[in-house]
């Protein structure tokens, strides 16, 4: 897939962003990293439309968010919404995932994944 032209900073950003990665995030791209999980490649902190988005599986177009949370305050979920309508504009799914999911029931999360990408065997 092409990449879309980037502005200098949000590359920056996304560099800077997967230094500091939170512990949720840390721990799922645990799971992810290296096509871990069902052979599914994702790359962390990928700018996409504009955005960037904390997972992304190109292969299958998949999103993955992590919010913690202060993405219940009303003003960030607006923004959320939009971000995901955007995203889902280009022919991205994206699924998001509260901090604490990840961190006390990360199998879940990773059988939530492996469901979406259409890889749970029940095709």
């Amino acid at each position: 897939m092409p990449h879309t032209p980037l502005p200098p900073q949000n590359r920056a950003s996304a560099k800077s962003m997967r230094r500091t990665m939170t512990d949720a995030e840390l721990k799922l791209w645990n799971e992810l990293r290296a096509h871990r999980l069902m052979g599914l490649g994702f790359r962390r902190q990928l700018p996409i439309a504009g955005y960037i988005v904390d997972f992304a599986c190109p292969q299958k177009k998949l999103v993955v968010e992590l919010d913690g949370s202060q993405h219940a305050d009303e003003d960030l979920a607006t923004a959320d919404a939009l971000r995901t309508k955007r995203l889902e504009q280009d022919g991205w799914t994206v699924l998001r995932f509260w901090n604490n999911d990840v961190i006390r029931d990360i199998d879940n999360v990773c059988q939530h994944i492996v469901i979406v990408a259409g890889l749970d065997g029940m095709d």
